[in-house]
């Protein structure tokens, strides 16, 4: 999660876990990570866009030369995790707060031949300038403060997306609601409409509308392994739980995508109820 906006962010380093960091915008951490072990994931949202990216895109033949591109980049967690997993894919950040860009350079610079290329630009405005058949996944984590900015949750920006994938492109956002989900379920209905296959996950309280929380959605032109993702979450120490098919369809309902004209930030959480 980074954020996109007015929001100042700060590096913390984590006083439990040597080596290891948190990007801070006021009281809410939106990345963690530890530049020496970039395979060290904390945050569970990040589990699960990494194992969706394992395994889809950087399970492809190793010669297969691919390009990912983050709409937000704070710590550059996901980014880093690529790097590790499969050195020399081309990656490209876009993050607008160069005040954390430089923050991060002097803290936890990245390793030399990364491979990633850190823009300094909005999502939005980045993705614009992105030629058609550009790319392979496309990983969404933008937030200004707690808040998932309007224009990265539109159908217009979901069309931005669709002109610049490659064939068997996959998709993965990290966004935040609560129980009844008014907002997430605009989200995916924007997502469903130029996508064939698609997962939504979160942890089992975020469903039941116990606490506010993360969902991870996950989509792609092409098949998803939604049943093996699900078994991979169902043993994480804090599960998710997986829609998949028509309980994603029966979810979204009758929510209508947001359009540029009526898009809306994600709600924020009340105080108290993020971990709760």
């Amino acid at each position: 999660m980074t954020r996109e906006g007015t929001h100042r962010a700060r590096i913390e380093a984590d006083p439990f876990h040597v080596g290891a960091f948190t990007v801070m915008a006021g009281d809410t951490a939106q990345s963690w990570v530890v530049p020496d072990d970039p395979l060290h994931l904390e945050f569970e949202y990040v589990q699960r866009i990494c194992e969706a990216l394992d395994a889809t895109v950087l399970a492809r033949p190793e010669q297969e030369r691919l390009r990912l591109v983050h709409l937000g980049g704070g710590g550059l967690t996901i980014p880093r995790y690529v790097a590790a997993r499969r050195p020399r894919t081309a990656q490209i950040v876009c993050e607008p707060d160069i005040d954390l860009l430089d923050d991060v350079r002097r803290v936890m610079p990245l390793p030399r031949g990364s491979g990633i290329k850190v823009r300094p630009v909005d999502g939005r405005s980045g993705l614009a300038a992105m030629p058609p058949d550009y790319v392979d996944a496309l990983v969404l984590d933008a937030f200004d403060g707690a808040r998932v900015p309007p224009g990265l949750a539109t159908a217009e920006f979901f069309d931005e997306v669709a002109a610049r994938r490659r064939p068997d492109a996959v998709f993965c956002a990290n966004i935040t609601d609560r129980a009844p989900f008014a907002w997430a379920r605009r989200f995916v209905a924007g997502v469903r409409a130029t996508h064939r296959s698609l997962v939504v996950s979160a942890e089992t309280p975020v469903w039941k509308g116990r606490r506010f929380g993360n969902l991870v959605v996950v989509a792609s032109t092409g098949a998803l392994p939604a049943t093996a993702l699900s078994r991979i979450a169902a043993r994480a120490a804090f599960p998710y739980r997986f829609l998949a098919g028509r309980d994603v369809v029966d979810w979204i309902g009758d929510a209508e995508p947001f359009t540029d004209a009526d898009a809306q930030a994600s709600p924020v959480p009340r105080k108290g109820t993020w971990f709760s």
